[in-house]
């Protein structure tokens, strides 16, 4: 016995011994590849090491973002090899390499035998993956015309957008979008269906952000990354759009660059229509037994009138030194159509009364953001930082008017209710951020950010022009969070990691003027985070990562003022909601071949503090939804992605995401939802042909239980004038199958509902550029 362990001890001695002095004789070669013609550094390029011997790959690498790639390998002669589509390729034979070698920059001639091939290439949405995310290259196919940022992010993995302008990831609502890095007044107010999605550069899906992002969002952060004109002189573009239903558009963007100074701007006008209709049939329960039915219908006509200017300018000190000076203005007013019949059924479904209404209401908007942001590079590649001033202000004036008759069984007198809810918020925020490399393989990062925020919403209603004292109120809200982190990262031979930490301090306050309430709430967090690769080849990667979230209530969730259209069903805010707090794992893989890729991931999320809407019947048998914390959430789940060209000119990309779910508290639910997406891309040197096929699953949660989802969308486009003017044609929901139908149920009652908030829609979109490429966008807000 002890002489078969002392082999083995031996042996594994050795073999220790061997490995150590392979791993002594491993070497490191390093460079950066570039564009001969531009001098812009190349990502992407593949960089091999072959065995001159017998022509096998030893080894080889891609370059990231700044060109650059690092190879470890044994001493000895390679012959190199590097390409990038659409450029010459670089082959280099009889390289003898003894030590860690740093090569000159390799440049990279064009083509022109491949030139036409490129242009197919560079138009098409590409996806990348990085250490913390996840990046959607927003490319000059169908994906990005006339379309708006919401209906981009509905072509983005995993995203979803809904008819009210909730934007879900991964079929969690807890979704933080920044612009850029930074919130913004964009996004408010449903304000993605005003920016163009034409003027996104890119999209950040980052499920499990690094310290370097904000806590907020427990499903994670969507950062959508604006185009930055970068040649010189005059440049500027044209874009008009029409549809049916009503989808008329005229935008016009515009920049000068010449030595010191950068100027942009950018003005846009919007009409749109929004149809929509629905119906509910509620039963109604007494000791269990059916007492009466409510049937109701809804038909609605949503407009949008929205006018948007931004304008700024770059003041370059020199190469190091930039000072940009930004203003962004949006007016937009709101008007609502809305006709309500309520049917009265007894347990017979006989008719016992019948009311009609019908609501118009008009909300102006008017949003302004003021940005001041500072940019210091240094000698050292990669060592940067910024600084950034932002003030948000913006108000709007909600009104609604009511009127109502019962006409069954006898014919009673109108009854008029209006109602007046004025908003006002004002948004401050500082914001840096400083990176510091060491060497080339490692990085510490650092940076703090504050923002105070107040909002006021000053609400009357009058019944037949008599005040409601029981209604009419003002609440204030207060927000004060300051942040700051540090992390760390380094890469060796195949393995990469980054090591994070953020603490936030949080202060709110919720008090009205006739003191129902006064709600004061303030919590410091620490959000540790995580994320580990291990680069097994060029081809294939694995990817760990943590990250601890926050969810704090929005004044959606905490206004009580919900509004009066719709009586019979009431929806309330509370002032008294916990923010929800999430620990996330994730575990991916990236495989990737000539031709496809495929990216399976699998993710683990706890929740605790859950936001979920509980619906009771008030005395007078009104429906009354109020936003609660319900409880606890166990969610796991399982997504793939892939993407395949069989054919330079071909794309089909398609993606899966599986979950099932555990809610214990207030709700005791258990369920599962799927939802995917099949896309098809067709790109010739002049036009171009899209499909995209929707499909969001059944999912059942707290009281509801919807069901699937499934809609089709299919777009052509045509290049004019030798590439100076485009112009497309999109059917977005041909079929008309995008409706929502589920089950509402409470102790004594079920809702059964049905809603088509987006109809089919049919629209065309006309480019003109001068002295830009079509591949070039508008500079939009930071």
């Amino acid at each position: 016995m002890y002489m078969k362990f002392s082999v083995i001890l031996i042996a594994l001695f050795h073999s220790l011994l061997f490995l150590s002095q392979e791993n002594a004789k491993t070497i490191s070669i390093s460079g950066k590849i570039k564009d001969k013609k531009g001098g812009t550094a190349l990502e992407f390029a593949t960089v091999t090491f072959q065995n001159l011997s017998d022509k096998k790959i030893i080894t080889g690498a891609i370059t990231d973002d700044k060109g650059k790639y690092t190879i470890n390998s044994m001493p000895g002669i390679y012959s190199m090899k590097v390409d990038f589509i659409g450029l010459k390729s670089y082959v280099a034979d009889s390289m003898k390499f003894t030590g860690n070698t740093v090569l000159p920059d390799l440049l990279l001639e064009e083509d022109a035998k491949l030139l036409e091939a490129v242009d197919v290439a560079v138009e098409k949405t590409t996806i990348e993956h990085k250490l913390d995310k996840k990046i959607f290259n927003v490319g000059n196919d169908l994906v990005s015309k006339g379309s708006s940022a919401s209906d981009l992010l509905n072509n983005v993995p995993s995203v979803n957008v809904n008819a009210s302008g909730v934007v879900s990831l991964r079929g969690n609502s807890g979704v933080r979008v920044l612009i850029n890095g930074k919130p913004s007044v964009l996004t408010a107010n449903n304000g993605l269906e005003q920016i163009p999605a034409e003027s996104i550069e890119k999209v950040e899906v980052i499920t499990n952000p690094s310290a370097r992002y904000d806590s907020q969002g427990t499903a994670g952060i969507i950062n959508i990354i604006l185009k930055k004109n970068k040649k010189g002189g005059f440049s500027s573009s044209l874009q008009a759009t029409s549809g049916i239903p009503s989808n008329h558009a005229l935008g016009y963007n515009a920049s000068y660059k010449h030595n010191k100074i950068n100027l942009f701007t950018d003005l846009r006008y919007r009409y749109i229509d929004f149809p929509a209709k629905e119906s509910n049939l509620r039963t109604i329960y007494n000791s269990g037994t059916i007492d009466s039915y409510l049937a109701g219908s809804t038909k609605r006509l949503r407009n949008n009138r929205t006018f948007t200017i931004y304008f700024g300018g770059d003041y370059y000190f020199n190469d190091k030194n930039t000072l940009t000076l930004s203003y962004y203005h949006r007016n937009n007013v709101s008007r609502n159509t809305v006709d309500y019949t309520f049917n009265y059924l007894d347990r017979y479904k006989n008719q016992q009364r019948l009311i009609t209404a019908t609501e118009n209401y008009r909300e102006p908007q008017k949003s302004n953001q003021i940005e001041l942001n500072y940019l210091k590079t240094f000698s050292t590649e990669g060592q940067k930082l910024t600084f950034n001033l932002q003030y948000d202000f913006w108000n709007d004036d909600e009104n609604e008017s009511i009127t109502e008759q019962e006409t069954l069984p006898v014919a009673l007198a109108v009854k008029k209710l209006r109602s007046r809810d004025i908003e006002s918020s004002k948004d401050f925020l500082f914001q840096t951020d400083y990176i510091h490399p060491f060497g080339k393989t490692s990085r510490l990062e650092a940076g703090s950010k504050g923002e105070i925020r107040q909002i006021n919403s000053d609400y009357n209603v009058y019944d037949n022009d008599t005040p409601v004292d029981s209604l009419n109120n003002v609440l204030r809200y207060e927000e004060q969070i300051i942040g700051a982190y540090l992390q760390y990262g380094q890469s060796f031979k195949k393995f990469q990691y980054l090591l994070g930490v953020r603490v936030e301090d949080s202060k709110t306050g919720s008090k009205d003027d006739l003191g129902l309430f006064n709600i004061r709430k303030k919590y410091t967090n620490f959000f540790p985070t995580a994320h580990l690769t291990y680069n097994v080849s060029t081809a294939l990667n694995f990817q760990l990562s943590y990250s601890r979230r926050i969810d704090r209530p929005s004044f959606w969730h905490l206004n009580p003022f919900g509004g009066i259209a719709d009586r019979r069903n009431i929806r309330v805010g509370n002032p008294d909601m916990n923010p929800v707090y999430t620990d996330s794992y994730e575990l991916g893989t990236l495989i990737r071949w000539k031709k496809c890729s495929v990216n399976p991931g699998f993710y683990y999320q706890f929740s605790k503090n859950i936001f979920e809407d509980l619906r009771t019947a008030s005395a007078n048998g009104f429906l009354v939804t109020k936003v609660i914390n319900s409880g606890t959430e166990d969610r796991m789940g399982a997504e793939i992605s892939v993407n395949y060209s069989p054919l330079k000119w071909l794309t089909v990309s398609g993606e899966a995401n599986y979950f099932r779910f555990e809610q214990r508290g207030i709700f005791n639910v258990t369920g599962n939802a799927l939802t995917s997406r099949l896309s098809t891309r067709a790109k010739f040197p002049s036009w171009n042909f899209q499909t995209n096929f929707n499909y969001i699953g059944g999912r059942k949660t707290g009281q509801l239980n919807e069901q699937a989802q499934y809609w089709f969308d299919i777009g052509m486009g045509k290049d004019l004038f030798k590439e100076t003017a485009t112009i497309t044609v999109k059917a977005d929901n041909l079929f008309n199958s995008r409706i929502i139908k589920g089950v509402a149920s409470g102790p004594d009652y079920t809702l059964t509902y049905t809603m088509q908030n987006i109809g089919p829609r049919v629209y065309a979109t006309f480019t003109y550029r001068l002295n830009r490429k079509k591949n070039e966008k508008d500079r939009l807000p930071d």
